[in-house]
């Protein structure tokens, strides 16, 4: 009888292993084709097949057009501002949010929870053009203090909602016991209940960063030039009529700009799960 279960655990396990395998194989495939097709050169590309690998004799020059004609060089430094800076100002607002309404025990806490969460309901199409007017009246339109201000704001729903629920398992009992210490209440923020959300805190600002540098609606309604422009308006806009790239170039546009969050999550990921797992999110 030990033996049957055994044999049909070990079965079971190598299903499991062979379907994994098979997903992880089907994920893989739009990764291949688009490095091989980034690879090809402009006068290889639409002669042979797309599934055909023609070495990496044409990703270096690809890569360098994308960087220097398609002007992705200017779009990475802002890209990279907005990033760092707005996620980070997000996760100490959306903490500061969390632990008011769960350590302070704000009154009305759970309305003030749903008024913050509550933006997050509406498509971010359906405000565009009242933000737009906003930004061109007060004089935020196409300036990387608006852009950081946009992506703080977007942000924040977000990084409130998973502190607060990673604040609501820590036990109120540690914020009276610091209250008894002499502990203000921005001492207690900031010197124990942030240190002790540290994982959820990374977790939130890497999911956030990913967001902002992958985003194109608001680079393309809010930004205009290309020294405020975000990377994805400007690698769509080598793809456009007058852009004049071809599509191995905008393909190795394309992997230019996925390295360094595909590096971030290499770098973060066992923070990143354990504040996952955390979050309770």
């Amino acid at each position: 009888m030990a033996a049957s279960v055994s044999q049909g655990s070990t079965a079971s396990l190598w299903v499991r292993r062979i379907v994994l395998v098979v997903l992880g194989l089907i994920w893989l495939v739009p990764v291949y084709l688009f490095l091989a097709n980034a690879a090809k050169t402009t006068e290889s590309y639409g002669i042979s097949s797309v599934w055909a690998p023609e070495g990496i004799a044409g990703l270096w020059s690809n890569i360098a057009d994308a960087w220097d004609r398609g002007r992705l060089s200017r779009g990475f430094l802002s890209t990279a501002v907005y990033a760092l800076v707005a996620p980070l100002l997000a996760v100490v607002v959306g903490a500061a949010a969390g632990f008011a309404i769960v350590a302070l025990r704000l009154r009305h806490g759970f309305v003030w929870f749903v008024v913050i969460f509550a933006s997050t309901i509406f498509p971010l199409q359906m405000i565009l053009m009242p933000l737009f007017l906003g930004y061109a009246e007060t004089g935020l339109y196409d300036s990387r203090q608006g852009m950081i201000l946009v992506y703080t704001a977007i942000s924040v729903p977000f990084a409130a909602f998973v502190m607060r629920n990673f604040f609501s398992g820590i036990a109120h009992q540690v914020f009276e016991a610091a209250v008894v210490d002499g502990a203000g209440t921005w001492r207690i923020f900031w010197r124990i209940y942030l240190p002790m959300s540290m994982s959820a805190l990374v977790a939130v600002y890497i999911l956030q960063a990913t967001l902002i540098w992958n985003d194109l609606l608001l680079g393309l309604t809010l930004a205009q030039s290309e020294t405020t422009r975000p990377l994805m308006p400007a690698l769509s806009a080598m793809q456009s009529t007058y852009g004049g790239s071809t599509m191995p170039t905008v393909l190795a546009g394309g992997l230019l700009v996925s390295i360094p969050t595909v590096a971030l999550f290499l770098l973060t990921q066992r923070v990143f799960s354990r504040g996952l797992s955390l979050g309770q999110f």
